[in-house]
C-alpha cells in the first residue's frame, strides 16, 4: 500500500523533459549572388527571434524557435537565413501560470544553442564568414514582453 502511495506521489511531482530536438525548417536566400561576393564593405546584421508553443497532447508540447538572420550593405541583401529550431517537451503535473515561463523561457534557452549552430554553418557553407549568434537572455525578453502586453493594456483602458 506504501509503495502504490509513493508511485502516485511520484506521479504528481512536476517534470520536464526533452522528447526530441529538430530543425523544422530551414531557408538561405543570397539574392545578390554572385555579384554580392564583390563587395569589400563590411555588412551590417540584423537578428529577428519568434517563439512558440503548442500542446500536442497532454504534457507533451511542441516549441519552435525562429531565428532570423539579415546580413545587408546599404540597401542591398547579402545573405538571409531563417531557422526554425524546434523542440517536443514533456511538461507534467505544472500549474499553468508556471507553463507560460518554462514554453517562454527555459525552452527556448534550450533551443537557442541549436539554431545558433545552424545559423552558423548555413553562412559559412554558402561562402560567407561565420555568424557567431550572442546568447540571448530569454528571461528578460519575456518580462519586456510582459511589461509591453500591460502597458498595451493600460492604454486600451483609458
Amino acid at each position: 500500500m506504501a509503495e502504490q502511495q509513493a508511485v502516485n506521489e511520484q506521479d504528481k511531482q512536476p517534470s520536464f523533459g526533452i522528447e526530441k530536438l529538430y530543425v523544422k525548417d530551414l531557408s538561405l536566400e543570397i539574392p545578390n549572388a554572385p555579384q554580392i561576393f564583390m563587395q569589400r564593405e563590411t555588412p551590417q546584421i540584423g537578428i529577428e527571434l519568434a517563439n512558440s508553443a503548442n500542446k500536442l497532447e497532454d504534457g507533451i508540447y511542441e516549441v519552435v524557435l525562429t531565428v532570423t538572420v539579415t546580413s545587408k550593405i546599404a540597401d542591398k541583401t547579402v545573405f538571409l537565413v531563417e531557422v526554425a529550431q524546434s523542440g517536443i517537451f514533456q511538461v507534467r503535473n505544472v500549474p499553468d501560470e508556471n507553463l507560460e515561463v518554462i514554453m517562454s523561457i527555459t525552452c527556448p534557452n534550450i533551443l537557442f544553442p541549436y539554431a545558433r549552430e545552424v545559423v552558423s554553418d548555413v553562412v559559412s557553407r554558402a561562402g560567407f564568414p561565420p555568424v557567431v549568434l550572442s546568447p540571448i537572455n530569454f528571461e528578460a525578453l519575456y518580462a519586456q514582453q510582459k511589461q509591453q502586453q500591460a502597458e498595451n493594456a493600460a492604454e486600451t483602458t483609458h
